[in-house]
């Protein structure tokens, strides 16, 4: 049977994404060697998921030599935007002001981390000009 394809990568998906976005076009071997940094993981398994993420559509890949280069399908704040834009639909019912509530609930910003959020805020209102 087929493997459903997901809209949304897992967050081991989601953590071979982040190395792409930050390194750019990268070999299995590159990826690998940042995501072991972190925690050992075996070539195989790395070069299975990021084949997997090629055939659902996150990653492009392309032949070099004798190796094969990926790179993301799509930009990480699109990548973003999606993820945000499922959680707030699915979650809290396309409620922003739930959401954030329920962020700040949970993070707990600093003093330092409000103020930020207040002048972001701020210029989402000046550039929609609200």
């Amino acid at each position: 049977m087929a493997r459903p394809r997901e809209e949304q990568p897992t967050s081991g998906e989601l953590e071979v994404l982040k190395v792409l976005w930050d390194r750019g076009p990268s070999t299995v071997r590159d990826v690998m060697e940042v995501l072991h940094a972190e925690r050992p993981r075996a070539y195989t398994s790395v070069m299975s998921l990021m084949n997997v993420m090629a055939d659902k559509g996150l990653l492009v890949r392309e032949p070099q030599g004798r190796a094969f280069v990926y790179r993301p399908q799509a930009e990480r704040e699109r990548t973003r935007g999606r993820m945000v834009g499922d959680l707030l639909g699915r979650v809290f019912d396309g409620s922003a002001r739930e959401l954030v509530a329920h962020l700040l609930d949970e993070t707990r910003p600093s003093a330092r981390e409000l103020e930020e959020i207040r002048k972001a805020i701020a210029e989402y209102q000046k550039q929609r000009g609200s």
